[in-house]
């Protein structure tokens, strides 16, 4: 067995859950066969969240049960990053503050990405932090637009305090064509669903478990986890009869209350899985995508001692109810709304100042006084403490991580905003500093002076001519099931 395995895991769902009989409701007249898919909900990512911003989300709160955890290679996997050729894990890297002396690779091209570079994390032994996010898009009134969600999961690997060994993997690559996205598509083709069961994956999900469970010696009777990502429930259950499976053992495909996550998903159904098991349990964990990517684990005693706040069964619960479909088309800028003549601005960013402010912007870092103590943001040469007023006393001072309050605040609805009303004002931090924040993921009224607020990573703004996304931090519910 490996001495290498995972150090910590975390998942992270945007808050909001779109009905799916909304969908079903607007779009059934087009397409009655829908009817039957209507139950549930999925995940659905808010107007100022991408694949890039899930990601930060998910990777914070794995290194925040990581104490003391270096990553010498960070790597970050998607099918939709925000861009072509800007490399989206140097970004991350930056957004969580980490040392520039680090190695950073992007992943993508099909949905086996994230299970692919977890397998390359954990074979190459160096501490990594592996993190997968996909905010996918469907064709109006298809059945994949019920069948996804959005999300990111995260983990940490290396040598030491693992929670998890790893024992085995194995990989299948095979051109099985049960979908695709050609480059400049926003949206999959896809293939016929019996079809796909039955020539894909009937004949290669076995094929692939049989061939990890040799390479470990172990027997599927041994496993007490089957994460299987990338197939419908339905197959999951007659893979689980053809391969023997006890239909106890599965891991639940998140698919009634999340939607297939993409890249993301089977990281995500390993960090759910890893949620719940005990000490000395097994693990094996298959992503079926243009053949298979299969990794066998053992939990250690460790396991049961590093139990997190944040699960991903604490976020399905604390989703919020949507069923503004027209919202969410809006949301993923598949419908254009008219936002009046207020929106007919330039939106150019500034790369130049960008570059030399990007730790203040991307990292959210200011400036403690090392004269007075008073902290601030931003940083500048000066300390703002007028009773101090110094100069060149400043050391940086992360605010990302501060527990805030909000001090004043304005629901704007005459301001330009993809989500009205735009709220914005001041937040006071606990130890010290007052900044001028945008709030998200508060409902219209939920807003107070002393509400408790914690930071997350967000898109600013977006030059709809130069194709660019700006990124800020923004201030959202210290408690996600108190923002609804």
């Amino acid at each position: 067995m490996s001495d290498t395995g995972i150090i910590s895991i975390a998942g992270y769902l945007p808050r909001r859950r779109l009905s799916r009989k909304a969908i079903v409701a607007a779009n059934q007249w087009a397409n009655p066969a829908l009817a039957s898919l209507g139950s549930g909900h999925r995940t659905i990512c808010a107007h100022d969240e991408d694949s890039l911003t899930m990601a930060v989300e998910a990777s914070r709160a794995c290194l925040a049960r990581a104490t003391g955890f270096a990553p010498g290679l960070v790597q970050l996997a998607s099918t939709t990053p925000p861009f072509a050729d800007r490399a989206g894990s140097v970004l991350l890297t930056e957004a969580l503050t980490l040392s520039p002396d680090i190695r950073c690779a992007d992943a993508g091209g099909y949905l086996g990405c994230g299970a692919g570079a977890l397998i390359d994390a954990l074979d190459g032994g160096r501490p990594a932090l592996t993190v997968a996010s996909d905010k996918r898009a469907a064709r109006i009134a298809s059945a994949q637009e019920l069948s996804f969600g959005h999300a990111a999961a995260a983990v940490a690997t290396g040598t030491g305090d693992l929670i998890a060994r790893f024992v085995a993997a194995h990989c299948l690559s095979i051109d099985f064509v049960d979908h695709y996205r050609s480059t400049g598509a926003r949206t999959d083709y896809v293939l016929e669903e019996r079809w796909v069961r039955d020539e894909g994956h009937m004949k290669i999900v076995p094929q692939a478990i049989a061939a990890l469970l040799d390479k470990a010696g172990w027997a599927i009777g041994d496993i007490r986890h089957v994460a299987i990502a990338g197939v419908s429930r339905a197959t999951l259950r007659l893979i689980a009869r053809t391969c023997g499976i006890d239909e106890d053992r599965l891991v639940d495909p998140l698919d009634a209350e999340c939607g297939n996550t993409g890249a993301a998903h089977a990281l995500l159904m390993l960090c759910h899985a890893l949620e719940t098991a005990g000490p000395g349990e097994k693990i094996l964990l298959l992503n079926v995508a243009q053949g298979a990517q299969g990794l066998l684990f053992e939990t250690t005693e460790a396991i049961a001692e590093r139990r997190a706040e944040g699960t991903v069964r604490a976020q399905l619960d604390a989703g919020l109810e949507d069923d503004n479909y027209l919202r969410f088309l809006s949301f993923g800028e598949q419908i254009e709304v008219d936002w009046g003549i207020r929106a007919e601005r330039d939106n150019r960013t500034a790369l130049s100042a960008f570059h030399r402010h990007r730790r203040t912007i991307t990292g959210f870092v200011g400036g403690l006084c090392t004269a007075c103590g008073t902290r601030q943001f931003p940083k500048g040469p000066c300390c703002v403490n007028p009773d101090c007023r110094s100069f060149d006393t400043l050391v940086d001072e992360p605010f990302q991580h501060k527990v805030g309050r909000v001090r004043s605040f304005t629901e704007d609805w005459l301001a330009i905003s993809a989500n009205p009303p735009l709220m914005y004002g001041n937040v006071g931090f606990d130890d010290g500093g007052v900044v001028m924040m945008e709030f998200t993921d508060f409902e219209p009224g939920r807003l107070g002076v002393a509400t408790p607020v914690r930071s997350v990573f967000r898109i600013k703004d977006r030059d709809p001519k130069r194709l660019f996304h700006r990124y800020f931090w923004k201030a959202a519910p210290a408690d996600m099931k108190g923002a609804g």
